[in-house]
């Protein structure tokens, strides 16, 4: 019998399609545990020391927490059907869209599950956590208690009536259509083979957009190839595929790549020179907060106060890592399409002050401590 994993996660959750998309496709062996009041009391806060999801258990009895270090744990177990590209430009493009979807997506994500009309839906499926095996009017009522807490976080993350109306014309009126027309000509971002931003992708796009009854309608209507791709990341058995030939990037990615950098870069440096400031100051505090104040982000011509997420640094770190690794031949290649999609300079940002994650938690980096 072969060895078998645990995830501990939730058709709800944004990052439990992540991973659960990603353990389809490497054909990992894997059971899946709905995460309820129990198990998060019983499980996942004495094995993690938090209480986030999903959790990866290794067959040895191994906790494991965090996405990406979910998935660069069993990159080294399993390296068959691996889903970083070895070339620089596609290993690039594939590392930015992953943060993309885990920070940026986070916003039309949680803007559609709470902003429309997903009642009772949402509260039923919130409603699971504490009462799994009650009837549907009970976990109604429960539901709407536990899911008060997650709608509280809205207008944290910069969503406000005012910010409203570009959220939603940027999601609509850019993001469906451009990765509409891209899934139209590839199955996946870069080729017939997912790589870490298609799975990047996959949380907010499976869990709430496509999920959630509101978001879900609108995918299927404006963009039906979207739909398809969820439906094809959520397979099982799927065949490996190949990225394409000669490290390119489809023309049909460059637009949401431009924006990425006018909108959603700025905020990820903003972030980073913030925990630089705090870090600076507070020399001998290893745990960074979770948040640090407030600072203004921009969707298309509207600005709005958004909440700094500390964890957004190691994000950021693990992109920058990726150019700043590469020798300099592989840069020459990399460094044209950067100009274009005016990505360069940020590209170049050099970092003081580390983070590093300890224990399932955000930690200065220990050469950073005197």
């Amino acid at each position: 019998m072969p060895r078998q994993y645990k995830l501990y996660g939730a058709e709800l959750s944004l990052y439990s399609g992540k991973v659960r998309a990603y353990l389809r496709f490497k054909q990992i062996p894997f059971i899946e545990i709905f995460s309820s009041r129990r198990i998060y009391q019983d499980v996942i806060e004495p094995k993690t020391g938090v209480r986030f999801i999903p959790v990866v258990e290794t067959p040895e009895g191994e906790f494991i927490q965090d996405t990406s270090v979910i998935m660069d744990t069993l990159e080294a177990a399993f390296p068959e059907r691996a889903i970083v590209p070895e070339t620089p430009k596609q290993r690039l493009i594939s590392a930015i869209f992953e943060m993309w979807g885990d920070e940026w997506l986070l916003i039309p994500a949680m803007h559609y599950r709470w902003n429309h009309d997903n009642f009772p839906f949402i509260y039923e499926e919130f409603g699971k956590i504490a009462f799994p095996t009650m009837p549907a009017f009970i976990r109604r009522f429960v539901g709407k208690k536990l899911g008060a807490k997650f709608k509280g976080f809205v207008p944290m993350l910069g969503i406000t009536p005012h910010s409203i109306p570009a959220i939603e014309d940027w999601y609509e009126n850019d993001v469906l259509p451009s990765l509409d027309a891209h899934f139209a000509k590839y199955d996946y971002l870069l080729g017939s083979r997912p790589c870490v931003g298609d799975f990047g992708l996959m949380g907010p796009l499976y869990a709430h957009l496509y999920r959630d009854p509101a978001p879900g309608k609108i995918m299927k209507r404006i963009a039906p190839n979207v739909a398809k791709w969820v439906e094809r990341m959520n397979q099982d058995n799927v065949e490996s595929g190949s990225w394409l030939a000669d490290d390119v990037i489809p023309e049909t990615l460059l637009t949401l790549l431009k924006r990425q950098f006018q909108e959603f870069w700025p905020v990820q440096l903003a972030t980073l020179s913030r925990n630089q400031e705090w870090m600076e100051a507070n020399p001998k505090t290893k745990k960074l907060p979770r948040m640090l104040g407030e600072h203004t982000y921009q969707i298309g011509h509207t600005s709005e106060k958004r909440i700094i997420r500390t964890f957004s640094q190691w994000k950021l770190q693990r992109v920058l890592d990726v150019y700043q690794g590469f020798s300099e031949s592989e840069k020459a290649t990399m460094d044209p399409l950067l100009k274009k999609l005016g990505g360069y300079q940020m590209m170049q940002t050099e970092i003081s002050r580390r983070v590093a994650r300890e224990n399932n938690l955000l930690v200065a980096a220990t050469s950073d401590i005197d």
